[in-house]
């Protein structure tokens, strides 16, 4: 159901009181107008602290400074009298028990008059006491078709053309943002050149990366990591490798419908993390990513409402890969004991999302606690696959070491021995084999000459490796994919072989 609709919904149930968290005051108050058009040319009435009400000159001003008076204003009119009072910022004022009250008192009265007030502000603020009385319609960010308009009523206004590439390019590269944001990159571009043109996209991008960084919800995350630079992971890499065209238009036309994502469960510093960067630099999508922590806040309804912005945002720069790194310790508590319930509710509109989106936003989530996971997490359908990702074999432990050398010491790269170094390393991950190349350059840094093989093995023989102090915990986990619940990441790691045994062993 599009928002019209279910605005227009609303007005006609007689809800006495919507509430309509946006930034975009100008574009929800012309689609509140035509709403009212629409059902039979309901009066509007907006109000605002400073200007009291404007539109009819009998009424201009009324309630100016006075929130408590905006309320006494609609006991002036006719109970007959269809109308829609819009109040701008009025969360400001529902902590006053005098507003509070008359809200409250309002809503009763309403419910048998063709009367609504709309509260519009760009964040939820909602007190305990009118959490019943205030329903919350979320207003979508402008869709393909609105900011085509746009950018057509720009066009017209400069005289220019453009081709319908670069048109529909810099349409797609609109998404996500306001209109006003739009109109404001938009005319920066004709400023520049006087035209608008394709490769004016990067200054669309330079917007958006503005605009996540302002929600402080999500980050715009740069990338230029390769497939190539993660050793090892066969299989995970085999699986990613098929799905890369799987975004594109030809994908949709053979009948695919859009990966969902993947859930990376296993050691800390095995790569899940490196794997998400990957991802987005190999199929050359922009990465978002989530900290959790940020969509929790201590006012009723404010922590949903982050969810949902979150969920917005990310489909509207889709297609787009959506990162949540330690998921795991996010959603820990997600029983709702200690936090009313707010844990609870977060994932629950989370989860239903994972299940539900039709968005091309492929959601790569990493864990490292599998049993810190609500069971619900792990149903089939809220990802496309889960993967475990164990510690690196002898041949991974070899093809990491190749990754980082070569990238440091690509010019000598045949001068380390990295047989003896996967051989004198069991046990380390991924990012524990990074600290003892980084060690042993040290080493050699503070001596004047370059590191060397030995270098590297002295800087591992100082590192106890996570595998032996959380010996008990990595077992779990370990045991937790050899019963088969979850597809292994590599093809000839030690659990790999350990399950390909068991396989082979008779009954």
């Amino acid at each position: 159901m599009s928002f019209n609709d279910e605005f227009e919904l609303l007005l006609r149930a007689r809800y006495p009181l919507i509430y309509i968290p946006t930034h975009e005051e100008e574009r929800i108050e012309a689609t509140i107008a035509q709403s009212a058009a629409r059902l039979g040319n309901r009066a509007v009435y907006i109000w605002d602290f400073v200007d009291g009400y404007e539109g009819n000159p009998n009424d201009r001003g009324f309630g100016k400074r006075n929130p408590l008076q905006a309320l006494e204003f609609v006991e002036k009119l006719p109970d007959s009298a269809a109308a829609i009072f819009v109040l701008r910022d009025f969360h400001r004022f529902l902590e006053d028990v005098s507003v509070s009250r008359k809200l409250r008192n309002l809503a009763r009265r309403l419910k048998s008059q063709p009367k609504n007030l709309v509260i519009i502000s760009a964040q939820i603020n909602i007190p305990d006491e009118l959490s019943e009385a205030l329903t919350i319609l979320e207003f979508p960010l402008p869709n393909g078709l609105e900011i085509r308009d746009e950018v057509k009523r720009l066009l017209d206004a400069t005289g220019k053309t453009i081709d319908n590439r670069a048109l529909d390019d810099l349409i797609r590269s609109c998404q996500g943002l306001s209109i006003e944001r739009i109109r404001r990159v938009l005319a920066r571009a004709i400023a520049t050149h006087g035209e608008l043109r394709g490769d004016d996209v990067d200054l669309i991008l330079e917007e958006k990366r503005q605009t996540i960084r302002q929600t402080q919800i999500l980050d715009f995350y740069p990338t230029a990591t390769n497939i190539s630079d993660i050793g090892g992971l066969d299989n995970l890499k085999d699986w990613l490798l098929r799905r890369g065209g799987a975004f594109s238009d030809r994908a949709r036309e053979y009948g695919l419908p859009h990966p969902r994502g993947l859930l990376l469960v296993g050691i800390q510093g095995t790569g899940k993390s490196l794997t998400a960067k990957a991802i987005s630099h190999h199929w050359h999508l922009p990465l978002l990513r989530l900290d959790v922590g940020r969509l929790f806040a201590e006012l009723v309804g404010q922590s949903e409402s982050r969810t949902r912005q979150m969920i917005q945002l990310a489909e509207a720069l889709a297609p787009c890969v959506l990162w949540i790194d330690e998921i795991d310790k996010a959603f820990a508590g997600a029983d709702g004991k200690g936090d009313s319930g707010t844990t609870s509710r977060v994932f629950g509109t989370f989860i239903t999302w994972l299940a539900e989106k039709t968005s091309p936003v492929f959601v790569v989530a990493t864990a490292n606690n599998i049993r810190a996971l609500p069971p619900e997490m792990l149903r089939k359908g809220r990802f496309d696959e889960i993967f475990f990702v164990g510690l690196p074999s002898h041949e991974e432990r070899r093809a990491i070491f190749e990754v980082h050398l070569a990238r440091l010491r690509s010019y000598r790269l045949k001068d380390y021995d990295l047989d003896r170094l996967a051989y004198e390393t069991p046990d380390f991950s991924g990012a524990e084999i990074e600290q003892t190349i980084v060690e042993a350059m040290h080493i050699g840094f503070s001596q004047d000459r370059e590191f060397t093989t030995d270098d590297i093995l002295e800087a591992a023989s100082q590192i106890v490796p996570l595998a032996r102090t959380a010996q008990e915990q990595i077992q779990l986990l370990q045991d937790w994919a050899a019963s088969g619940k979850a597809r292994l990441a590599s093809k000839h790691n030690s659990l790999s072989q350990r399950i390909q045994r068991q396989i082979q062993q008779p009954d």
